[in-house]
C-alpha cells in the first residue's frame, strides 16, 4: 500500500459529512478500485464484478476486514462471516474514464453510522487502498481532464455555497462557462502572438503578417473583455461570501431594535439604558437569494469605561469592514446637533443615513429634516420608526437595491468569484497594457511577444494550463475529505 500520495495510488475516503445521517457513502477510486472493492463487499446475487454492470446500483452485504483473496474473482461462502459483517447496503462501480475522477470508481452506500462509515474505510484501507488526501478526488478529475482548474474551484464553491445566487454562480462555472470564455480569450492572444512572432522569424523575407492598427485593435480588444470580467469582481465576492452590513450611531437610537426587526427575530437586547450593546452582534438572513449578515454595533459616544471603548473601536472596525454602512439616528435629535456628528468616516462603499422615530413627528417635520440631512450630507436617508414598522420595507427594498443591482444578475454574463482568478486577469491585463505601450513607441517586436506569452500564460493559470504544483496543493488543501 502506498503512502507517498502517488496518482497511482487507490484512494478511499467517507464522502458524506459526519455525523449521523440515513446514508453514508465511501468512496473507492484508482486502478485498484474493483479489487479492493471485491475484498469487502459481497453482491447478494453472488456476481463477480466482471459480470457487474457500470453505474448500476446493487444490494450487498459489506464486510470487514477482508478475509479473501483479491486475485480471485469467485468468493467462496466461507470466506465470509457474519462476525465480520458490517452493514447492508448498495454499492455501484463506475467504469473509467466515465466517473468523476476519470478512474475506476466503486462506492459503497450504507446506514450514516459513523462507526459503520469508519469502518467500512477501515476495511478498504486493509484491502489495499491508502486514505484519500484533501480535495484528492477533484484533482485526479483535473489531473485526468475531467475538469480544468475553474471547474475543480467551483466544485468547492458549489459545496460552501452560502446563498442561492452564490450556488447558481457556482453552477455555472462548474458547466465550464469561465473556462471557455477565459480559453477563448487566450486562443485570441496565442493567435495574434504567431502573428507577431512569425514577423520576426521572417523579417528578412520582407514579409508582412499582421498590420500596427491590426494588433493594437486584437490586443486591445481582449483586453476590454478581460477588463469587464475584472469589474465583476467585487459583486462575485458578495455572492461567494454574501454581504455585511454594520449598524451604527449614537447610543438608544434604535441600533439593537433595528437590527432585530431586520432579522425578524430577537438577537440583541434591547433596553432604554445607554450603552446596552459592548460588543458585536451579528447574524445573517437571506434575501432574494442573497446571504446578507447584519453587525449591531456598540454605540458611539466619548466615554471613559475601559469596556465600552473596545466596543466602540470594534463598532469602527466593523464599519471599515461593511459593504453597507446603516447610520441610525435619532429623528427627534436632528436638528438639534450638526449634521457630521450624525455620520461617522468610514471606508464603506454605500453609507445610507437612517432617520429612526419618525412616530414622534408630523410628516412635514420629517419630509424638511430628511431632505436638509440628504443636502448635507450627500447620502441617501431613509425615514424609519422601528415601534410601528414605518419604512422598514423601503429600507429592505433599498438595501436589496444596492446588492442586487445589474453587476450581480446571475443568469447573465459571467462573474469572477474567485480572488486568484481576479488576479490573474489583472496580471493579464497588466502585460496587455505594457505590450500596447511597447507597440505605441515602435519597440522592437520580440518585447511585444514576451509581454504577450507572458499575457497568456496569466489566463492559462485560471484554467490550470499553466499552474505550478504548489498553487494545485494549496487549491485542493481547501477541500473536505472525501471531495
Amino acid at each position: 500500500m502506498a503512502l507517498d500520495g502517488s496518482p497511482d495510488d487507490t484512494i478511499c475516503a467517507i464522502a458524506t459529512p459526519v455525523g449521523e445521517g440515513g446514508i453514508g457513502i465511501v468512496r473507492i477510486s484508482g486502478p485498484n478500485a474493483t479489487d479492493v472493492a471485491r475484498q469487502v463487499i459481497r453482491f447478494r446475487s453472488n456476481q463477480s464484478f466482471q459480470a457487474t454492470a457500470s453505474h448500476m446500483l446493487y444490494t450487498v452485504d459489506i464486510f470487514g476486514p477482508p478475509l479473501i483473496d483479491p486475485h480471485k474473482d469467485s468468493v467462496a461462502d466461507e470466506s465470509w462471516s457474519h462476525s465480520n459483517l458490517i452493514d447492508e447496503g448498495l454499492a455501484v462501480y463506475m467504469k473509467g474514464p466515465r466517473s468523476f475522477t476519470g478512474e475506476d470508481v466503486v462506492e459503497i452506500h450504507c446506514h450514516g453510522s459513523g462507526i459503520a462509515l469508519k469502518r467500512v474505510c477501515e476495511a478498504c484501507v486493509a484491502a489495499g487502498a491508502r486514505l484519500a488526501q484533501p480535495g484528492e478526488f477533484t484533482k485526479r478529475a483535473f489531473l485526468n481532464g475531467r475538469l480544468d482548474l475553474s471547474q475543480a474551484e467551483a466544485v468547492l464553491d458549489t459545496i460552501t455555497a452560502k446563498s442561492e445566487l452564490g450556488l447558481k454562480m457556482a453552477q455555472r462555472h462548474l458547466r465550464g462557462a469561465l473556462g471557455q470564455q477565459v480559453s477563448g480569450l487566450r486562443n485570441s492572444l496565442m493567435a495574434v502572438l504567431a502573428h507577431v512572432e512569425a514577423g520576426i522569424d521572417f523579417s528578412d523575407e520582407d514579409i508582412s503578417f499582421v498590420g500596427r492598427t491590426e494588433l493594437i485593435a486584437s490586443i486591445e480588444g481582449t483586453r476590454m473583455q478581460i477588463q469587464q470580467m475584472v469589474s465583476t469582481a467585487t459583486a462575485g465576492r458578495i455572492l461567494r461570501e454574501g454581504g455585511r452590513i454594520a449598524i451604527v450611531g449614537k447610543p438608544n437610537v434604535g441600533k439593537s431594535s433595528l437590527l432585530n426587526t431586520l432579522l425578524k427575530a430577537n438577537r440583541a437586547i434591547v433596553t432604554d439604558i445607554p450603552g446596552t450593546t459592548r460588543d458585536l452582534i451579528e447574524d445573517s438572513v437571506e434575501w432574494q437569494g442573497l446571504r446578507l449578515t447584519f453587525v449591531d454595533t456598540a454605540g458611539l459616544r466619548d466615554t471613559s469605561d475601559v469596556v465600552e471603548q473596545e466596543g466602540i473601536r470594534r463598532s469602527r472596525m466593523a464599519q471599515e469592514e461593511s459593504d453597507v454602512v446603516l447610520h441610525v439616528v435619532d429623528a427627534a435629535e436632528v436638528g438639534k446637533t450638526a449634521t457630521a456628528a450624525f455620520v461617522s468616516p468610514g471606508l464603506a462603499r454605500h453609507d445610507v443615513i437612517v432617520m429612526n422615530k419618525i412616530d414622534l413627528l408630523n410628516s412635514g417635520t420629517v419630509v424638511q429634516l430628511c431632505e436638509t440631512l440628504s443636502q448635507d450630507s450627500s447620502h441617501t436617508v431613509v425615514p424609519i420608526s422601528v415601534r410601528t414598522g414605518e419604512g422598514i420595507a423601503e429600507l429592505k427594498r433599498l438595501i436589496e437595491a444596492l446588492f442586487l443591482g445589474p453587476s450581480l444578475e446571475a443568469n447573465d454574463g459571467l462573474i469572477i468569484t474567485n480572488l486568484r482568478h481576479r488576479l490573474a486577469l489583472e496580471r493579464a491585463m497588466s502585460c496587455l497594457d505594457q505590450a500596447l505601450t511597447s507597440i505605441s513607441s515602435d519597440v522592437q517586436p520580440e518585447f511585444v511577444a514576451v509581454d504577450l506569452r507572458e499575457a497568456s500564460d496569466a489566463l492559462g493559470e485560471v484554467v490550470g494550463e499553466i499552474t505550478s504544483d504548489d498553487v494545485l496543493n494549496r487549491i485542493f488543501s481547501e477541500f473536505c475529505i472525501g471531495k
